[in-house]
C-alpha cells in the first residue's frame, strides 16, 4: 500500500472524502486537499505516485495543479476529473503532464481504468454526429478562454462580448452534444 499513494485535489470536502475511500478500499493510501496551497503543502510533506485533480478547484485551474505536480515529479500519474470538460482544456491537460481526463461523475473503477491505461486506444470510433452549436459555442470559448490564460476581461474583450455575459456562458454546464 505504501508505494501507492495518491493526492486527490478538489474543492468539494464531502466528494474528497467520498472519493478518498473509495480509493482506500482499492488499496491506496490517501491524502486530499481543497485547493492548490494545501496540495502543494501535501508535497512538501511526501511524493505522490497518483493524483486526481479537479479541472476547477474553486477560483483555481486545475491545469496550473497539473503543472506544479508534474514538475514536482513527472512519475505521478495524473488524472484530471471533471464535470467541465472541453477538448481545449483536455489537450492542455495532456499537454502538461497530464495521463487521463474523465467527466464527472466517474467511479471509482473508471479511474483506475484511466490511471492502468499506459497508451490511448486506436480503436475508439470517432462520434457518429456533430457537436451541437451551443456545444461547438462553448467550446470556443473555453479554447478562448485558455489562450487568455484563464482571465475572463480579456478574453471578453476578445469576443467581443460583455464580461458578465461571458460569465454566464462559462458557468453553465456544457451541452453534451
Amino acid at each position: 500500500m505504501s508505494d501507492r499513494r495518491l493526492l486527490i485535489v478538489d474543492d468539494d470536502p464531502a466528494y474528497c472524502e467520498v472519493l478518498a475511500r473509495a480509493m482506500t478500499r482499492r488499496g491506496f493510501a490517501t491524502r486530499h486537499a481543497l485547493d492548490i496551497a494545501g496540495a502543494t503543502a501535501l508535497l512538501d510533506e511526501q511524493d505522490f505516485s497518483h493524483a486526481i485533480v479537479d479541472l476547477r478547484i474553486g477560483d483555481e485551474s486545475g491545469l496550473e495543479m497539473t503543472r506544479i505536480l508534474h514538475a514536482r515529479s513527472a512519475d505521478t500519474r495524473i488524472l484530471i476529473l471533471t464535470g467541465y470538460a472541453s477538448i481545449a482544456t483536455a489537450v492542455e491537460a495532456i499537454k502538461l503532464g497530464a495521463m487521463h481526463y474523465l467527466t464527472k461523475p466517474a467511479s471509482a473503477d473508471e479511474i483506475l481504468t484511466g490511471f492502468a491505461s499506459e497508451q490511448g486506444d486506436s480503436r475508439l470510433p470517432p462520434p457518429a454526429t456533430s457537436p451541437s452549436p451551443k456545444r461547438l459555442e462553448w467550446e470556443y470559448l473555453q479554447r478562448v478562454l485558455l489562450e487568455n490564460h484563464g482571465n475572463i476581461s480579456a478574453t471578453a474583450r476578445q469576443l467581443g462580448m460583455h464580461r458578465r455575459t461571458l460569465q454566464r456562458k462559462l458557468a453553465k454546464k456544457p451541452v453534451r452534444k
